[in-house]
């Protein structure tokens, strides 16, 4: 499998014409076939192009520099010691200088302050740019095939508007049908006591209005307070004002790494009922090697993002988050470290917010069906309308 520095050796070859003849035409073929290939491409040429830009920036940079030095070097002045006095004196060099080095002086004299701000504009501009096409890049990443994201398309929402439309314009056919109303889902869990909710940032994406349900179909709405996209996490926040607080949480949040082989077990909604999930920690790392990721051996499918990952004892050690589509039961799991890293960045922003994590769990030592009887009531549907 490709690593994405294997991608950038293959797109500089080809873009320097060190391609033989076979392996250019190869690749030119897979870029007009896979959209995703392309994109890739497109994002390499992009960066490439900013960063030479850069470079020929700071190259006239330096030009200007080493011309500026010449011209203070020159009229600097010499001190000599008279032999016949002993004393020093002070001579200025006569020059004989042209009238184009004449006219360069002026104009580095009279535009000087200028010329600085203008540097320093343009290298502002490459910084803001790398800048922006990094966060582009996060915020757009291309998503490779193998790898699904678990967010729930609910189709029986378009069903049901597309026969609402249809009954409008048999009624009044001058009536505009209404707008087709999309509808996601996946699965978050109570964070803290005071209504801080966690699920996957995809989950969420796109999205204009959110709704909670539990599985006793007590509903809140919530709104999303904060969101990382390179780790997939985001944290909503119960508006409700009817809501009075999920009481102590019957979970921990583990901050540390949990062991290679480790039983695990997961808790969702892929569909309407509460679906639990059995398995094991198969490897440290997530897809692609991503050390951000857990990979697990547990059956997931779309609707179980954003589900908790716990451990035999039931604390909480990911997030889960998608399944690789070529490799059976290969399902990930944002690791809880960097969920807790989160909430301690936040607390330290704005520590007036109520982010207080559960420290110790109430789930250790007891069978998995009590465990599962008190994790219900805190693991819930997202759903997203757009």
């Amino acid at each position: 499998m490709m690593t994405e520095a294997d991608y950038y050796a293959l797109f500089e070859a080809y873009s320097h014409g060190e391609l033989a003849g076979p392996a250019r035409a190869n690749l030119e073929a897979r870029l007009a076939a896979d959209p995703a290939l392309a994109l890739r491409y497109a994002d390499f040429s992009e960066m490439t192009d900013t960063l030479r830009g850069y470079g020929q920036r700071q190259q006239a940079r330096q030009q200007l520099r080493g011309i500026h030095a010449a011209m203070l070097a020159a009229d600097a002045p010499e001190e000599i010691t008279l032999p016949a006095t002993g004393l020093t004196h002070t001579v200025h060099p006569m020059l004989r200088i042209s009238r184009t080095e004449r006219r360069l002086r002026e104009f580095w004299n009279g535009h000087r302050a200028t010329v600085g701000v203008a540097a320093s504009v343009a290298i502002m501009a490459v910084f803001a740019t790398l800048l922006g096409l990094d966060l582009w890049k996060t915020s757009h990443l291309p998503v490779p095939a193998s790898y699904q994201a678990l967010r729930r398309d609910i189709n029986s929402l378009k069903k049901n508007q597309k026969v609402l439309n249809n009954t409008i314009q048999r009624i009044d056919g001058s009536v505009t049908p209404l707008a087709p109303v999309r509808k996601f889902s996946g699965t978050g869990f109570a964070l803290t006591s005071e209504g801080y909710i966690v699920t996957s940032y995809h989950v969420i994406q796109g999205g204009d209005s959110l709704l909670i349900e539990g599985r006793n179909h007590q509903r809140y709405h919530a709104e999303p307070v904060y969101s990382d996209i390179k780790h997939d996490l985001a944290i909503l926040r119960i508006t409700d004002k009817k809501f009075t607080g999920f009481g102590r949480l019957p979970y921990a949040v583990k901050s540390g790494q949990a062991d290679l082989g480790e039983r695990v077990f997961t808790l969702g909604y892929p569909r309407e009922d509460v679906v639990y999930g059995e398995g094991s920690l198969s490897a440290r790392s997530g897809f692609e090697g991503d050390t951000a990721f857990y990979q697990v051996s547990i059956p997931v499918n779309p609707g179980n993002s954003g589900g908790p990952l716990m451990d035999e004892r039931g604390n909480l050690i990911g997030v889960v988050s998608g399944r690789q589509n070529d490799a059976q039961s290969a399902a990930f799991a944002t690791k809880s470290s960097y969920l807790v890293r989160l909430v301690d960045s936040l607390e330290a922003a704005k520590p007036a917010n109520p982010y207080r994590l559960p420290r110790f769990g109430q789930l250790a030592g007891t069978g998995r069906p009590q465990q599962l009887k008190k994790l219900q009531d805190y693991v819930f549907v997202v759903k997203v309308f757009e």
